[in-house]
């Protein structure tokens, strides 16, 4: 009755679902001719019964990037097709060439999933994190495909939720294969729910496993002598609407003490790119774009206008702040600044990496900051003082290092059912 139900809302609220999903917003990038792959109208894959691994969007994508890789070349014969449901994550899994194909994921219309898994035919569903769906699931256990849940975290609030509807948690949990827990607490919250204990695994975070080549560290390179290796150089990254205001703040007062010091600004959706240069230039800052081969030397704000750059721009910088933490949006992923040696700033909302937030904090990798007032301070001190920007640089970095190893686990669990 709560499949029909299910079946019956999403339906009836079809045209709001592709309307959020397909309605053109100024620098959103499109689906083009693929749209119909939403629908499970996808081209069948050049290699036959590849494992399935969903990214639902970029941050998922991007931590799925290293498993993908070390999967590869531990088992270079084993395909793998991504589907993520949004078009910068596919640009994303783009960035993995041959190692994959790529396909938009079906929406969770029955009939969609039916098709999709008929044309792709995979041998099992591999999910980043906890996007589950109904239907696919459903459909994968009617099939009898293993179905194992990545780099699982459960947050107190979504467990309260599931508890309330406790039936519509045992219809997505009864064809899932296994869940590998991104912490014990998460493991201990999948249980309370009803999961048997020999389902879940910790592993640890995924994301501790990022590393950058040294290419993104050459890159990096180049573009701090582009824009100036004696000026002090801070990045504000994945900034979203309300914040914004914030940093330019923040860095007016910086640049009284320090006239020369360049932010580096880098909103995390596209569609802003525009709309923040704007704001950048009515607000009487000079300005410098990455899609533009203008001078940056005399430049006081740099905008990143690109996607997937980040890890470059974040090699050029000597501070790092991690946006969507000022407005309570739950924080942006702490480490990326932080295998790169950077000291990373955060603001108060960080419920989104909760743990990752403890660790670098106990650990002096981290400070976090509460306004543009606080902002300002911490930048200014920090510039002044370069040993300390380095040692709180060095002990992120160690946070880094002390919690790698989860690929390999994940990947033990993995071999097991397919």
């Amino acid at each position: 009755m709560m499949t029909v139900l299910y079946n019956l809302l999403i339906h009836l609220f079809s045209p709001v679902l592709l309307g959020l999903l397909y309605w053109p917003k100024r620098g959103k990038p499109g689906f083009g001719r693929r749209w119909p792959e939403h629908l499970g109208l996808v081209p069948a894959p050049e290699q036959q019964n590849p494992v399935w691994l969903h990214a639902v969007s970029v941050g998922e994508m991007v931590a799925a990037t290293p498993l993908i890789k070390a999967l590869k070349a531990e088992y270079p014969e084993l395909p793998i097709l991504v589907t993520t449901t949004t078009r910068t994550g596919a640009d994303q899994a783009d960035k993995l060439g041959d190692l994959i194909e790529h396909r938009y994921a079906p929406l969770d219309f029955p009939w969609a999933v039916a098709l999709f898994l008929r044309r792709i035919n995979p041998r099992a569903l591999l999910i980043m994190e906890t996007e589950l769906w109904p239907n696919w699931l459903a459909a994968c256990g009617q099939k009898q495909l293993p179905v194992i849940v990545l780099n699982a975290r459960l947050s107190a609030r979504s467990a309260a939720r599931y508890q309330r509807f406790h039936g519509i948690f045992r219809l997505l949990s009864a064809n899932i294969s296994h869940i590998a827990c991104q912490h014990r607490d998460d493991a201990d919250r999948f249980s309370d729910l009803g999961l048997p204990r020999e389902k879940l695994s910790v592993t640890g975070s995924i994301k501790f496993d990022i590393d950058y080549d040294d290419e993104v560290r050459r890159q990096g390179q180049a573009l701090r002598e582009k824009l100036g290796e004696q000026r002090p150089v801070w990045i504000a990254a994945s900034t979203h609407e309300g914040e914004d205001e914030q940093l330019l703040a923040a860095h007016r007062t910086l640049l009284q003490s320090q006239p020369q010091a360049l932010l580096m600004l880098v909103p995390r959706h596209p569609q802003r790119f525009n709309q923040v240069a704007e704001l950048v230039t009515r607000q009487g800052f000079t300005l410098s774009r990455r899609t533009l081969p203008a001078s940056t030397v005399s430049a006081q704000v740099y905008l990143g206008d690109t996607m997937g750059e980040l890890p470059v721009m974040l090699a050029a910088a000597d501070v790092a702040f991690i946006g969507g933490s000022l407005i309570k949006h739950g924080g942006h992923n702490l480490l990326e600044p932080a295998v790169l040696g950077k000291p990373v700033l955060t603001g108060p909302s960080v419920f989104n990496f909760n743990d990752i937030y403890q660790q670098l904090k106990n650990n002096d990798g981290l400070i976090t900051i509460h306004d543009c007032h606080s902002l300002a301070e911490t930048l200014t001190s920090l510039f002044k003082d370069g040993e300390r920007c380095i040692r709180i640089g060095s002990n992120a970095s160690r946070v880094v290092e002390k919690n790698r190893g989860s690929i390999t686990k994940s990947i033990d669990i993995i071999m097991q059912f397919i």
